[in-house]
């Protein structure tokens, strides 16, 4: 009987990403788990015919050499079903165990089992030549700079200088860690065995050393930067601060970060920002609050007064018969949206404020507009006896 595709079986398309791949298998290995389906031969089959697939779609290697020969390809296992077939590695089949209680990621079913091998195999088959491949160029490292604000600069936005350091890659060696045009040494990690011992839960594994490759030995290190590949560096740098951040806001400067080892590439730069409080507006999300005094006589018959917004003084209407607490609101006077166009509202909060101090004229003067306008504000408060 013919083999399925592989990414037939999978449900995935020839393009996949390695991600993919391995959540397609994880969902279908546990549905189709012998666990899960006691007794049923036809689950079984399936279960190993997911597992083959996936044994060779996630190593890179196999995956190229299908892509190009199909089944016919160097190195293939056999028909689902023959001894070998459905095995994680060298002819052992791990898919009637349940690893759930070593940790292993996949719970009962054996894809974190799987994935633990296929990475330590995978490892050790790559060095195909004396030289081998170079140790994997890894990220560097992303930095975290806290810049204290004003509330107005936040608001406003603003462009700022910020003294950092970090590691850049060393100017000697270009990055790599490696003296130009110098000899070999003997790995100091592996200590020339070209293998390192790694602990996995109960086992204890040999895998191919990463600092050299398994080669045992690596080129003698940079002078100047001791073979890490970077120098610490002092750096200042302009940071511009959009309008509307926030308390714990991020501006990311790209590859601002720490040196990726040996030469890899650089992390990023995060600032985040801490925004002082102000002493007369008050920010919630994107729109700002205040509090504004009037007269009693502005109350009473209304009036234009003048307002503080983030852009400066505005004119604001007070209409007749205003009660204090009455809260009023100027479009477009808040925050900058942070994320899109447009902008927060501000909320004006007006206080009547009372006259001190009255002379006996003025007090004269309340009575006679007491008596021209009786009324009694507490007549709806219900007695209580």
């Amino acid at each position: 009987m013919a083999k399925r595709d592989y990414y037939e079986v999978l449900g995935v398309a020839r393009g996949a990403s390695p991600k993919e791949i391995r959540n397609a298998y994880r969902k279908l290995a546990r549905k189709y788990h012998p666990d899960v389906n006691p007794n049923d031969k036809s689950a079984e089959a399936k279960f190993k015919e997911i597992n083959e697939a996936y044994e060779v779609l996630s190593d890179p290697e196999k995956r190229k050499q299908y892509d190009l020969f199909g089944h016919q390809g160097p190195g293939f296992r056999p028909e689902a079903g023959q001894p070998g077939a459905g095995a994680g590695f060298g002819g052992f089949d791990f898919s009637h165990f349940d690893f759930s209680n070593l940790g292993f990621e996949g719970g009962g079913g054996t894809g974190g089992f799987t994935d633990l091998f296929s990475d330590l195999f995978a490892r050790a088959r790559r060095t195909s030549s004396q030289e081998g491949p170079r140790p994997e160029r890894r990220r560097g490292e992303d930095i975290y700079y806290t810049v204290d604000l004003d509330f107005l600069d936040a608001v406003r936005g603003l462009t700022t200088q910020i003294a950092i350091q970090r590691h850049v890659p060393c100017s000697s060696c270009q990055g790599t860690g490696e003296a130009s045009g110098g000899g070999t040494e003997i790995c100091p990690e592996c200590q020339g065995t070209g293998t390192k011992q790694v602990s996995r839960g109960f086992l204890t594994l040999t895998q191919t050393c990463p600092t050299c490759a398994g080669r045992g030995r690596k080129r003698a290190s940079c002078g100047t930067c001791g073979g890490r590949g970077s120098v610490l560096q002092s750096e200042r740098l302009s940071v511009k601060i959009p309008a509307g951040v926030d308390n714990g806001s991020k501006v990311r400067l790209a590859e601002k970060g720490e040196a990726g080892p040996v030469g890899g590439p650089p992390g990023d730069l995060y600032i985040i920002t801490r925004v002082r409080p102000h002493p007369f507006f008050e920010r919630k999300g994107d729109n700002i609050y205040c509090k504004i005094p009037i007269t009693i006589t502005e109350a009473a018959l209304g009036a234009r007064i003048e307002v503080p917004t983030v852009d400066g003084m505005t004119s604001m209407r007070v209409p007749p018969e205003t009660s204090s607490g009455q809260i009023f609101r100027l479009r477009g006077k808040g925050v900058p949206h942070l994320k899109g166009s447009g902008r927060g509202d501000q909320y004006v909060e007006v206080r009547i404020v009372v006259p001190k101090g009255l002379d006996a004229r003025s007090q004269e003067l309340l009575r006679e507009f007491e008596r021209l306008n009786p009324e009694d504000p507490r007549r709806d408060i219900p007695r209580v006896s």
